[in-house]
């Protein structure tokens, strides 16, 4: 049977495919608009005439792929070092929380100072579940 404190990460990875999707359905008509040709974009700087909706969505499916791996790999430990109790599931499942609402903030109305915020709540809760882990790691 499945760890609980798996479901968050599990939960997380979906939510990463739903940006993925969002990224495309976004991405593909900017390009068409633009008479951007994919075949002959030679680097990032050729999307620059993208609208800041399109490119939005894709810096934060590239950042569901930054700090989310901390994440991932303090799930992991939880599982496998037995701290994986009722506490770090219920900070993970915060984590995902948070993530899902920089995600919201980032797509839409990308207030920096709201994503600030949320980003430093979610660093603030894997810093915890790692302080939570550290006395298992001691042995």
């Amino acid at each position: 049977m499945a760890q609980p404190i798996l479901a968050p990460m599990l939960a997380l990875i979906l939510w990463t495919f739903v940006i993925w999707v969002w990224m495309y359905a976004t991405r593909i008509p900017a390009m068409r608009a633009a008479g951007i040709d994919p075949a002959k974009i030679k680097s990032k700087s050729d999307l620059d005439v993208l609208p800041a909706s399109a490119k939005q969505v894709a810096d934060n499916y590239n950042h569901l792929h930054e700090q989310p791996v901390l994440f991932y790999a303090l799930v992991l430990w939880c599982v496998l070092g037995g701290t994986a109790d009722s506490t770090n599931v219920a900070l993970a499942w915060t984590y995902f929380g948070v993530r899902v609402v920089h995600s919201l903030i980032q797509c839409t109305i990308n207030f920096i100072p709201a994503r600030f915020a949320v980003f430093t709540i979610g660093s603030i809760v894997l810093f915890v579940i790692a302080l939570r882990c550290l006395p298992a790691a001691m042995g």
